[in-house]
């Protein structure tokens, strides 16, 4: 896909993101692109870590997909450092045009190039179809996730 630019998200990208975000019978339920004020505080702390990657995929000046990559420093297996992948959104109009493919092994390359041993990501248990696709890349169904609504 050489008409596709994978670059650092700006504040002016967060009504393309949100909107994907919200795209789906999940996000549907728990985004509100109507109020983007929560989105630009969010923004503003991923912007200020220099752990965090959050990424558009540009095509001909569109916002066509995003994720956010969070590299993670730990003590386990030997102080190896992780990344994580979060949500990963592909705009309905490019979904089946590999495009993902390409966004996935964009945060693997970048994940190598700064030195991380393990790229991890969760996907919810009602998303088979992303299952089918993170295991075609490669992934490996390995934890059971957890998570506490706080």
């Amino acid at each position: 896909m050489t008409d596709l630019t994978i670059r650092r998200a700006a504040e002016e990208d967060l009504p393309a993101i949100v909107a994907m975000l919200a795209d789906d019978p999940l996000g549907a339920t728990r985004e509100s692109p109507d109020n983007l004020t929560p989105y630009r505080a969010a923004f503003a702390r991923i912007d200020g870590d220099p752990h965090q990657h959050l990424v558009v995929a540009e095509r001909a000046g569109r916002t066509v997909g995003t994720l956010q990559l969070t590299f993670v420093p730990g003590l386990s297996r030997k102080g190896s450092t992780r990344t994580i992948i979060e949500g990963v959104r592909i705009h309905a109009d490019e979904r089946g045009s590999g495009l993902g493919t390409e966004l996935i092994q964009w945060a693997i390359e970048r994940s190598r190039a700064l030195d991380a041993d393990l790229v991890q990501l969760t996907s919810d248990a009602t998303r088979t179809d992303a299952h089918r696709f993170y295991e075609r890349l490669g992934f490996v169904r390995s934890h059971f996730g957890f998570k506490l609504q706080l």
